[in-house]
């Protein structure tokens, strides 16, 4: 994956940013495409990847280098496409390490006597226990105390958490680590000002693994494909008759609960998008031999069915002559069926653990019910009994009963 180059004199507008699901997200862009981005002429800070304005990004790589300061970590993570500097901010109990933990107490109710303590209120980071950095503590009518009553010591549990986010948020060469927030350049080099950053426990590659799958389809469905907003008033005559017919076919569905049908039941309602089509030839043309209105029509139905199949909305059981359509989301038949063929193979003990994988249920789908279903339909089959809470997803693209 790796950016256009971009033109500074092609940005778009500032004020059309917003309108960027992009922009608002954490982008989970390669480090080498970060590096590569091109800053904003109109507003620094903000940078563009394939004219999409970013400015905040999802990173998790290994680390190859760090270096600590007083009030911060400093980090290179490589994610096999580049090494980018992130900057991690220290939390308050980093600083106060060299203080005398003595003077910290956890809040602690007891029942069997009253403790009155005075002093600064803060909250421990990752576990949200509060904590009273105590000034003067004392027992209700007794003398000022500074220890822990029972067999509870709080300063052994403090040091217990505090060691544990230290652990997590110092790390050490050759670790995973994840890092969130807004790209900066500073010294003209990139980085990333970690907003959140920890330590990645992957001991089996499983976070890398699944990371590394979801990026390229992140970039091929959204981060690669250019915003396209409609300026023109008259959008709707940039619509084309296409996506017209599919909308009223799926609202005729929807509003006379169709369940089955045959193309003659639907031809008529696409009727208006043939008359309504404009006429291209000038007054001084001559004339040219066209299709007729009925094979344009019969056209246009044909190719709203097959889009129709392609997406799973409907699909036909048996294919003969008689074209009769099955409204997916409508069959009950095939509902049923998916649910028992989910219910059966997860018992076995190959699925046991994770539940049947999607592939698998539809290549029983087809030996069992019809050649016909394709993917596209079984998902919203699948999806529909997961709402109904007939059925779980237990891990990706893998199903369960409960």
């Amino acid at each position: 994956m790796q950016a256009a180059p971009a033109d500074p004199a092609g940005e778009p507008p500032s004020v059309t940013w917003g309108l960027d699901p992009m922009f608002s997200a954490f982008a989970r862009l390669f480090v080498g495409d970060i590096l590569r981005m091109t800053e904003s002429t109109q507003v620094p800070g903000i940078y563009f990847y394939n004219s999409r304005p970013v400015y905040k990004v999802d990173v998790l790589g290994t680390v190859v280098y760090k270096r600590e300061r007083e009030d911060f970590f400093c980090y290179g993570v490589d994610d096999g496409t580049g090494v980018i500097n992130c900057l991690c901010w220290k939390n308050e109990l980093f600083k106060e390490e060299e203080e005398d933990p003595g003077k910290l107490f956890l809040c602690k109710k007891t029942l069997s006597t009253m403790l009155t303590l005075i002093g600064r209120i803060s909250v421990l980071f990752f576990s949200g226990l509060l904590l009273i950095h105590c000034y003067v503590s004392w027992r209700a009518g007794g003398k000022h105390s500074d220890k822990g009553h029972g067999g509870f010591n709080p300063v052994g549990e403090l040091k217990k958490l505090r060691q544990a986010q230290q652990k997590r948020c110092r790390l050490e060469i050759g670790e995973l680590l994840r890092v969130r927030g807004p790209v900066k350049t500073s010294r003209q080099q990139r980085e990333i000002m970690a907003s959140t950053f920890y330590k990645v426990n992957d001991p089996m590659m499983a976070s890398q693994i699944a990371w590394m799958m979801e990026a390229p389809q992140l970039y091929r469905q959204f981060y690669d494909k250019p915003l396209q907003l409609q300026h023109n008033a008259k959008s709707d005559s940039a619509i084309s008759p296409l996506s017209k017919a599919k909308h009223i076919i799926q609202d005729f569905f929807k509003q006379n609960s169709v369940s089955r049908f045959r193309p003659y039941d639907v031809q008529d309602l696409l009727q208006p998008l043939i008359s309504c089509q404009p006429q291209t030839t000038s007054v001084d043309q001559e004339p040219v031999a066209g299709p007729s209105g009925s094979r344009q029509l019969r056209q246009l139905l044909k190719e709203t069915l097959d889009m129709l199949q392609n997406e799973g909305i409907v699909y036909r059981k048996v294919k003969s002559q008689d074209e009769v359509y099955l409204v997916t989301a409508q069959d009950k038949d095939l509902l049923i069926a998916v649910k028992d063929i989910v219910r059966e193979d997860s018992k076995r003990e190959k699925y046991a653990e994770k539940g049947c994988h999607i592939l698998h249920i539809l290549s029983a789908v087809r030996q069992r019910y019809s050649l016909n279903v394709n993917k596209a339909a079984l998902e919203l089959v699948l999806k529909s009994l997961e709402c109904n809470s007939d059925i779980v997803s237990s891990s990706d693209n893998h199903y369960t009963v409960f």
